[in-house]
């Protein structure tokens, strides 16, 4: 047994095929690999790995199934898994992954073929465990999955937990040891009558939150609620990660290097392949200094027409390269940010409510005022180097078709978020 002293969990013990699993290179790669890609620009204690949160996704699953009362071959399945489930990530976590998608046909819980080879299919056939169906269970899919990639999984208990402690932010905080307390499966057969249930759906038991704890459900979505802005989308950070996905994409133009190769870098290895290459060595150098692009545009959800939601990547940079020429500046100087629609996941997981197996977004009323914040909270973000800023503005309002008058709303700094905004 190994016995890890953690920040937010305090110690975890890890145990069998999990300690099998913690030396070997794929789980050691994600000590290079940072937790919240860019956010460190703007919190300079948000340094944590996707390594730790490894341990404290595999320490939070050991905890439920001990109350599940979930053991041997099904229980070493859920923790090699919950202590795998990173390992596909790519430099700076998800913040690459939408270009490497595009180029592969693959997202970071494909992983099938990483676990099946290497070290880490070694120790999972050691163990008796088929690489093949843990990568399943990485995935989503097959029995007792939902702990570790569903509505109520573990892994958003952990990242929200440790990305409040190490950004400093109060707002990520919720039970987790309710959580894990709380947590039952229940047959296939109990959710029939269950609206909105569709072959879309996990076959096998699927886990709900027991009797009473609707509160417990609502505080995750409010905690995510709340990190976002203050967080996980704040302009400093979506800046900078749309920075080093264009230094991303010319680097993959420009080189040999494969989007494969990318997939399995490295943070550090990623900066040093930017600053090494030519066509990317300004944007790494801005990165390196933070000497980053300014807001030209800040649009709010219902200002941006349907046709610029729509956009595919190529509509994207079409609309990049005219507003550049519009503005009389070079196209690598303009960068179109439109974040995906959005969407909130966690309201369709399961509550049991008076003996009834209900979706959390039918019970909480709390998610459709949840709902209204977030698509408040949606920004299309234009950016450029700051003596362009205005020129650009007004072109990208033309090209868009925006309103002028509201090209940058307002942006507080260090402002706290409260309910009275919701």
């Amino acid at each position: 047994m190994i016995t890890v002293k953690d920040t937010v969990h305090d110690h975890i013990e890890i145990d069998g095929v999990a300690a099998d699993l913690v030396d070997t290179p794929a789980l050691q790669r994600l000590r290079h690999v940072k937790q919240l890609g860019t956010v460190q620009l703007v919190y300079p204690s948000a340094n944590h790995t996707r390594f730790e949160h490894s341990l404290g996704v595999y320490h939070l699953a050991s905890r439920a199934l001990d109350h599940l009362g979930i053991e041997g071959k099904r229980a070493d399945r859920i923790e090699a898994a919950a202590m795998l489930h990173d390992v596909g990530h790519g430099p700076f976590s998800h913040n690459l992954e939408s270009l490497t998608h595009r180029r592969t046909g693959k997202y970071h819980d494909d992983v099938d073929e990483l676990l099946a080879t290497g070290a880490v299919g070694e120790v999972l056939r050691d163990h008796d465990l088929d690489p093949d169906r843990i990568a399943g269970i990485v995935a989503g899919e097959g029995p007792y999955a939902g702990l570790v990639s569903g509505e109520l999984d573990v892994d958003r208990m952990d990242y929200l937990v440790r990305d409040a402690y190490h950004t400093g932010v109060p707002y990520g905080t919720i039970d987790t040891e309710r959580f894990v307390r709380e947590l039952t499966f229940v047959e296939e057969a109990d959710l029939d009558d269950v609206p909105g249930r569709d072959g879309a759906d996990r076959d096998g038991p699927e886990l709900v939150l027991d009797e009473g704890n609707v509160q417990t459900a609502e505080s995750l979505l409010l905690a995510r609620a709340l990190m976002n802005p203050v967080v996980y989308t704040h302009h400093v950070a979506r800046i900078s990660k749309a920075m080093l996905r264009r230094a991303a994409s010319e680097l993959l133009d420009a080189t040999a290097t494969t989007a494969t190769e990318l997939r399995r870098m490295d943070d550090h290895d990623f900066l040093a392949a930017i600053r090494d290459c030519r066509e990317t060595v300004e944007l790494s150098r801005r990165y390196d200094e933070r000497d980053l692009y300014k807001l030209a545009v800040w649009a709010e959800y219902d200002d941006v027409p349907e046709r610029v939601h729509e956009a595919d990547r190529a509509a994207e940079t079409a609309l990049e390269r005219e507003i550049a020429a519009a503005a009389g500046v070079a196209r690598d100087h303009v960068i179109l940010d439109v974040p995906p629609e959005p969407t909130m996941r966690e309201s369709t997981a399961r509550v049991t409510v008076n003996g009834e197996i209900r979706r959390l977004e039918r019970q909480s009323p709390l998610v459709s005022a949840l709902r209204t914040a977030q698509r408040n909270q949606w920004r299309l973000g234009v950016y450029a180097p700051e003596p362009a800023t205005d020129r650009v503005g007004h072109a990208a309002a033309d090209v868009l078709g925006l309103d002028p008058d509201g090209l940058v709303a307002e942006v507080r700094g260090a402002m706290p978020t409260t309910l009275d905004e919701f």
